[in-house]
């Protein structure tokens, strides 16, 4: 009698952990030839730790702007909802009728706001996503510009202490000319930016909520057919953008320190471009939530890099656009190879991250 194969088959590699992967893997070397090209800049600990400190904003609407993106939804009122609330905190604080925690309030309110009304309009009255965060976009300008038109810098104690406030890290710094040793610091913003990531992070891998917004995003009529509530879930998705959107626009207040018509502007094109380079999909259903801050971080390093090396600032945005369509094409050829057959990618079990099964079924992305 023969012994038993007792061998587990491989398990395939899930398209959202394939690109998740992928797009690590860009960073990493990206952050690496920036390390070989400008030593004397990036071998510094602090500067990549403000990377995360002057775009702790950023990183949080890309957030908000992923769970969106992944139920196959899309928000481009983000950016002037951040104007929109930080000019209104600003006013508020400066006026001495609210302390912090009223402008902490009003901020979740506006984004709130935003949040239930284009949910509503886009899962319950099926109008297109893009249309009504146009409108909203619109909309918040319009408010902006008529609130109020010159910056509004915030000069009450308590925001400027809470503002200035550092936290550091005695044992990572690095050594001046002079042979001190200067500890790397960082904002109240990048805490605000960790949490999120690991609330999100269990939100999308373990809650039912999470799996759903992948079926949906990967094929809304086969997750009717397995009965998830199609409406309701694209509705809490945008409620979950507004609120983070709020809680970035109070975040990028505190960088800043100024109200401003400026404040916020094209963060929703940066958004979504942060989010393709970190391997999310903009037809839904596909990606990792953690590749959003690894996305937005590649953007950021892309534009260090122009920056050390002394080029003209629009160059920037040339170079992001570049990279941009090749993320896309890279993507395109991934999922294309994908539905190939023959075209298989396993890790071994220590390498896997787990993509929730019904999510991959519903979706129909393999």
């Amino acid at each position: 009698m023969g012994a038993l194969n007792t061998t587990k088959p491989k398990t395939r590699l899930s398209n959202s952990n394939l690109l998740f992967m992928i797009a690590g893997i860009i960073f990493v070397l990206m952050y690496g030839f920036a390390l070989l090209s400008f030593p004397g800049s990036f071998l510094q600990f602090q500067t990549f730790f403000d990377l995360f400190n002057f775009n702790a904003a950023l990183f949080i609407f890309t957030l908000g702007m992923c769970v969106v993106l992944i139920a196959g939804g899309i928000a481009i009122s983000v950016g002037a909802g951040c104007g929109l609330g930080t000019m209104a905190w600003a006013m508020l604080l400066e006026s001495g009728t609210g302390d912090g925690w009223g402008a902490l309030l009003l901020a979740l309110g506006i984004g709130l706001a935003f949040g239930l009304m284009h949910g509503y309009l886009i899962a319950y009255l099926e109008i297109q996503p893009f249309i009504i965060t146009l409108a909203g976009m619109f909309l918040a300008q319009g408010l902006l510009t008529t609130l109020h038109k010159d910056p509004i810098n915030v000069t009450k104690p308590a925001f400027v202490a809470l503002r200035n406030y550092t936290i550091e890290i005695p044992w990572l710094g690095t050594v001046n000319r002079l042979g001190v040793f200067i500890p790397c610091e960082i904002k109240p913003g990048v805490i605000v930016v960790v949490v999120l990531v690991v609330l999100y992070a269990i939100l999308m891998k373990w809650s039912r909520f999470g799996r759903n917004l992948y079926a949906v995003g990967g094929n809304s009529q086969s997750a009717r057919m397995l009965g998830i509530n199609v409406k309701k879930t694209v509705f809490f998705s945008y409620v979950i953008c507004g609120l983070t959107a709020g809680i970035g626009g109070f975040v990028f207040l505190m960088t800043t320190g100024a109200g401003n018509i400026g404040n916020g502007s094209l963060f929703e094109i940066k958004a979504i471009a942060s989010n393709v380079m970190g391997g999310i999909l903009l037809n839904g259903g596909v990606g990792n939530l953690l590749g959003a801050p690894i996305g937005t971080l590649t953007l950021l390093t892309i534009n260090e890099l122009i920056r050390a090396a002394g080029v003209q600032s629009n160059l920037q945005a040339i170079v992001s656009g570049l990279l941009l369509y090749l993320f896309i094409m890279l993507q395109s050829i991934i999922m294309s190879l994908r539905g190939r057959s023959k075209f298989k990618l396993a890790l071994p079990p220590w390498l896997k991250l787990q993509q929730p099964p019904d999510a991959e079924k519903a979706g129909n992305q393999e």
